[in-house]
């Protein structure tokens, strides 16, 4: 017998060689009709999978993430047997789960897939759905693997082969379809009742240019059709909100191939954007008594290996450059500069908590296919921030950065958010992990604490720490529903030491202080990206890049409505006019088309009042007012913030 441990702290016996699937039709077979995974010791296993030892066991439904990513790469192994029916011949790359769905990359040796064939390939799906086909995992050797791979000719197979050793190879059929995959998959291709397969793209081979160009397709499946309208009702509103639209048409950012891919020019209107985000950041930050700081963009190869990035991030930073026989790599995080800054002058533990801020400029070396307008970029704007404390510390100087973030939320609006308490893998530790087992107990019960005694809603997640601590990630929901990524808050044991930090403590004996990493406003880019759908690029008059737009109804008002642009400017509100020998229904409507929070109309009766007709965004006529009544409105919306 095993014992398995449940969320909830029960203890239960089972007999050796259940599955998560046995165990959950012990509990009822209700809940076995939706089980698709299950986390077992913090790995995510098929549940159709033979538990062998005591284990914590966690099931995993459609309403878990890891539940809903197993979904989704079953499908697309579900896609591939499709394509492999329709298109004989087809060799297949990569085919993971993505936050809305799946996609797989594919070698058609020619053939091409249309719009209309993807309809083909979404019946295709269903007919063989239908079959209920078991997802079977079988454990290979690499020999056999590679003979199998070969026999089929399959070069990109087998190149993934090259970096894997015996007892880490499986394969996993479905029907007549078999693929080189870790898993894990759903029980059965039942499962999959609603399927939609969403668009067709190039992708280059692992990313690079100079590969050959692969087919990809995308799609998403649900347990229900009525799931999959809902979703693609969303999708179509998505569509009008997508920022990488609304950021062309508002002129807040673009791309230029001579600049290269995956770093954004930042227009005008997004300038602006960048300037009131800073502004909110530094407010905030000196009120919490944050002291700011500027760090170069490179440094020297050996900054990265004392901090552990180097092995632990390389792939992720720019290749090196060579300077007089030193090697500098492009800044891809701003904590070892920061570190550099504590340790330039002595400290006690009177300076504790110390608190360092910058907006600093990183580069990542994020692959060709991942980039994704503002959302995945190389070059990237951070609300970076360092707290060196002690332990006493910790609690408080935690709490106040999850207040922080609370603070932003209720500023832009953001109702639905949860934390995502990141935990390290015991079976990682010296390869993912720093090797410190108790250290990772102990922050991460620190972590843990701050979240319960401060009521805040969590779920925990297994593998997902960073390589030196636990962390937060902040999950958050825009207006209609598309979840985003927004920031973290990292918990540090191990640069203090790397770094040989100290400060002097009470009995004036030298400590390594804790470290927490925050950036509550994540990055400029994927920022500004979320607040452009959220708002759909109708921002509040205090973030809009042009809030008042005045509009005259003919050139005689031409005068009064430049004294008019002169009073908006002294009160710092943005302004131009709409001077354009065009009839005010037009007038109105283009400025409406470009999302400008207020318009002024004027005429005869305006000029001679001293007055203006005021229309806002998406309500309408507000009425008459006369000029200081609504400069004195409009900067009491700016000062607060406010949302609307």
């Amino acid at each position: 017998m095993i014992k398995i441990t449940f969320p909830d702290g029960a203890i239960r016996e089972y007999a050796k060689g259940s599955t998560a699937l046995d165990i959950a039709k012990s509990i009822s077979e209700g809940l076995a009709r939706k089980v698709l995974a299950a986390s077992v010791n913090g790995q995510v296993w098929d549940a159709t999978r033979p538990i062998l030892e005591d284990s914590t066991l966690k099931l995993l439904t459609w309403s878990d993430t890891d539940g809903k990513s197993t979904f989704w790469h079953s499908s697309a192994h579900l896609l591939a047997e499709a394509v492999e029916s329709l298109y004989p011949g087809v060799k297949f790359w990569v085919g993971p789960a993505v936050d809305n769905g799946f996609y797989y990359d594919m070698d058609l040796g020619g053939q091409q897939i249309t719009e209309e064939d993807l309809r083909k390939l979404e019946a295709k799906m269903a007919e063989l759905a239908k079959k209920n086909e078991v997802y079977q995992r079988k454990e290979i050797s690499k020999g056999d693997a590679v003979k199998y791979f070969s026999d089929k000719g399959d070069e990109y197979k087998l190149d993934l082969l090259q970096n894997l050793k015996d007892g880490e190879i499986t394969f996993y059929t479905q029907g007549g379809f078999t693929d080189l995959c870790r898993g894990p998959h759903i029980p059965n291709t039942g499962f999959i009742k609603a399927v939609k397969l969403t668009n067709i793209a190039g992708a280059y081979w692992k990313g690079d240019e100079k590969n050959k160009q692969l087919t990809r397709v995308y799609g998403v499946t649900y347990p229900s059709q009525k799931e999959l309208d809902e979703y693609l009702v969303l999708l179509e509103e998505a569509k009008k909100r997508d920022h990488r639209k609304l950021g062309k048409e508002l002129g807040i950012f673009t791309f230029d191939d001579e600049v290269g891919p995956g770093l954004p020019l930042w227009m005008p209107n997004g300038a602006i954007i960048i300037e009131e985000l800073e502004k909110l950041a530094k407010e905030s930050e000196e009120r919490a008594g944050y002291k700011r700081v500027v760090t170069p963009h490179i440094a020297k190869e050996s900054l990265y290996i004392t901090s552990g990035h180097l092995p632990y991030y390389q792939d992720s930073m720019f290749p090196p450059m060579e300077l007089e026989g030193v090697k500098y790599y492009l800044k891809s995080m701003n904590c070892p500069h920061h570190h550099k800054i504590f340790a330039a002058e002595q400290k006690s533990y009177k300076d504790l908590p110390y608190r360092l801020a910058e907006y600093g400029t990183c580069y990542r070396y994020e692959q060709s296919g991942e980039l994704f307008g503002l959302m995945r970029v190389r070059c990237l704007h951070m609300n970076d921030a360092h707290i060196y404390c002690t332990r006493e510390q910790f609690y408080e100087e935690f709490k106040a950065v999850n207040e922080m973030y609370l603070k932003y939320f209720k500023i832009f609006g953001i109702d639905k958010y949860v934390m995502r308490l990141s935990l390290h893998n015991p079976a990682k530790l010296g390869q993912k992990y720093i090797d410190e087992p108790e250290l990772w107990k102990e922050t991460e019960t620190l972590v843990r604490d701050v979240l319960i005694r401060t009521n805040t809603p969590f779920v925990e997640v297994q593998d997902e720490a960073a390589f030196y601590g636990p962390k937060i990630d902040i999950q958050i929901w825009s207006t209609i529903g598309r979840e985003f990524t927004l920031a973290t808050n990292q918990v540090d044991f191990a640069q203090g030491r790397r770094f040989k930090l100290e400060f002097t403590n009470r009995d004036n004996q030298t400590e390594n202080p804790l470290i927490i990493h925050r950036a509550p406003l994540g990055t400029h880019e994927r920022f500004i990206g979320f607040l452009l759908e959220h708002y759909a690029g109708k921002f509040p008059v205090w973030l809009a890049p042009l809030q008042v737009k005045i509009l005259p109804i003919s050139d005689k008002f031409l005068d009064y409505a430049q004294n008019l642009l002169q009073s908006l400017k002294n009160a710092d509100i943005r302004a131009e006019i709409d001077d354009r020998s065009e009839k005010i229904g037009k007038k109105i409507r283009d400025t409406e088309l470009s999302k400008v929070p207020y318009m002024l109309v004027i005429g005869e009766k305006e000029m001679n009042d001293n007055k203006v007709a005021v229309r806002r965004q998406g309500k309408g006529d507000l009425g008459v007012k006369t000029v200081d009544e609504f400069i004195e409105g409009v900067k009491l919306e700016i000062r607060s913030r406010s949302s609307e």
